[in-house]
């Protein structure tokens, strides 16, 4: 079996896609799963680091463009709409996923064009314009949220949760430790602000160390920065004497999220997802720009539910910021409730129920492909025994 998985562009929409790569391999070690996306997309670096194949395309988005760039964007969605169609010939792919964002448009299009069995994966609460065109010709959408329901034709419309890798659910505590360099018995606060980066979030982190000096000795940071802000932020640890380790990106998410007593990230559905399969409590800063605000809509979700604190962009400071960490710091009982509740939202069981889909899916095509075969065949045989008869 054949699997092509399409799209990329962030962590947000690459890790469900390695996350469904992992049980695709789990059922059945001999299937073959590649990945196409784009060069300059995140995906460049993670697909080849896991062990799989990836194809290229030449794509960029065109949402919140200015005219030029959406000129320039569409003509490269042309050219890689003539991609994926050749591309898809010659793997010859028994399913195609499309896993959300520019990335995924050409690819999911020109499967459906080729009748290859096609499925979309929508992470967010409020979809992307690809996936709102592409769920027109997909055959299956796999949304995270209920609330997702109503952008997409309800009789092909599953909710399954987003996928999370097996890593994230598996990682252990003590080799978090020994792989950051962090110290045991120290409350550990896990910053990120998505798999570029977020200067808001690290100026707000780093303005934060005057009003923790009180319990800077009990506290540590493990901090991805985004390659930008990695020197200023390592420099600013190293001026206050905060304990920590500083990083531009973190390959080891899962090692991550095991090692965090408390998040501060943003709010995309990925970390949502991952966040809420091991319960971990969260201060979460939604991200302030993202289409249909889907981020402050995740957030206020996990809110509700008692399993995250929610600091609106334009709230943030340093002075809020080192007041939600102290009080987390402080109570225990607080972080449990949270965890309690983070986990009952989880979802670890996303990628089988999309797996399973999938599998449907390639069975049913096969048989109505075999039935339709049939009933051509005895169309076929009719009409040449008429032909007889009247000869």
């Amino acid at each position: 079996m054949k699997i092509v998985l399409a799209g990329g562009g962030t962590g947000g929409h690459l890790f469900p896609g390695i996350a469904i790569a992992e049980e695709l391999k789990r059922i059945d070690g001999s299937t073959e799963v590649i990945f196409i996306g784009t060069e300059h997309g995140l995906e460049a670096s993670i697909v080849p680091r896991e062990g799989y194949p990836i194809r290229y395309l030449k794509a960029e988005g065109i949402a919140g463009k200015s005219f030029m760039k959406k000129a320039k964007a569409g003509i490269k969605t042309v050219f890689s709409l003539y991609d994926s169609y050749r591309m898809l010939k010659e793997l010859k792919p028994d399913a195609l996923i499309g896993l959300g964002g520019y990335a995924s448009f050409a690819p999911a299009f020109a499967g459906s064009l080729l009748t290859i069995p096609t499925l979309i994966m929508e992470q967010n609460s409020v979809p992307g314009l690809a996936n709102k065109v592409l769920s027109r010709f997909a055959d299956i959408i796999c949304v995270t949220y209920h609330e997702s329901l109503s952008f997409f034709p309800r009789n092909k419309t599953y909710i399954t949760g987003n996928p999370v890798r097996q890593k994230i659910l598996n990682a252990g505590r003590e080799a978090a430790y020994e792989l950051f360099g962090l110290e045991r018995g120290k409350f550990t606060v896990f910053v990120f602000g998505g798999s570029l980066g977020a200067r808001k979030i690290n100026n707000a982190v780093c303005g934060a160390f005057p009003n923790i000096s009180d319990i800077k000795e009990k506290i540590q940071f493990l901090h991805q920065t985004g390659k930008s802000d990695y020197d200023v932020v390592r420099e600013t640890y190293r001026k206050w004497g905060i304990k920590g380790t500083v990083a531009a990106f973190i390959h080891q998410m899962p090692e991550a999220y095991a090692v965090a007593d408390i998040v501060v990230s943003r709010a995309g559905a990925t970390t949502l997802a991952e966040l809420t399969a091991v319960g971990r409590p969260a201060i979460l800063i939604p991200y302030p720009y993202a289409a249909g605000n889907h981020q402050e809509l995740n957030a206020q979700r996990l809110s509700e539910m008692g399993a995250a604190r929610v600091i609106l962009d334009h709230e943030l400071d340093s002075e809020t910021l080192a007041r939600n960490i102290k009080d987390l710091f402080d109570n225990a009982g607080i972080r449990s409730e949270m965890q309690r509740s983070s986990r009952s939202l989880g979802r670890p069981d996303a990628a089988q129920k999309v797996v399973e889909i999938v599998m449907s899916l390639i069975k049913n095509t096969a048989m109505a492909g075999h039935q339709s075969g049939n009933r051509k065949g005895a169309g076929a045989a009719g009409t040449a025994g008429r032909s007889r008869k009247n000869v």
